[in-house]
This record gives C-alpha cells, structure tokens and sequence, in this order.
C-alpha cells in the first residue's frame, strides 16, 4: 500500500523558511518535521522557525523546540 508521499510528486520539498512565509527553493509534497521527523504536507505547514531554518508538525512541537534551545526561557521553580 502506497502513502500519500509516495509516487511521482512524493518527494521532500526544500523550503527557505521566511517571516510569515516560506519560499519553494526544491518542489516536492513535505517537509520533515526537525523534531519529529514527520512528513508535514506543504498545505498544512503552519511551523517553522526562520532562524533555525526548521519546520514543526504543531504548535506544541515549535514550543518544545524553542525551549530546547533556550533552556532559559523555562520558568524557574
């Protein structure tokens, strides 16, 4: 059984991500989420952080991403 992301027009986009949108630099269907590693469909792509470049499946992955990387942000005691 084939996936949606399999066949002719499966394949990773690469995406520069911008603020409050995103430039096409290879076609393709997804992206892959940095944290997860999920196939996100261009359409529903909703998450990415333009200075790391990276896109996230939802809000609550794009939340965990930044305070993995700004472990400061995390509210003390």
């Amino acid at each position: 059984m084939m996936n949606r992301f399999e066949g002719p027009g499966g394949r990773e986009a690469r995406i520069r991500y911008l603020d409050g949108d995103f430039q096409v630099l290879t076609p393709g269907a997804f992206v892959r989420c940095a944290v997860t590693g999920e196939a996100i469909p261009l359409e529903e792509l909703k998450y990415w952080s333009v200075a790391r470049q990276e896109a996230y499946l939802n809000a609550e992955t794009s939340l965990a991403r930044e305070l993995e990387m700004n472990p400061e942000l995390k509210r003390q005691g």
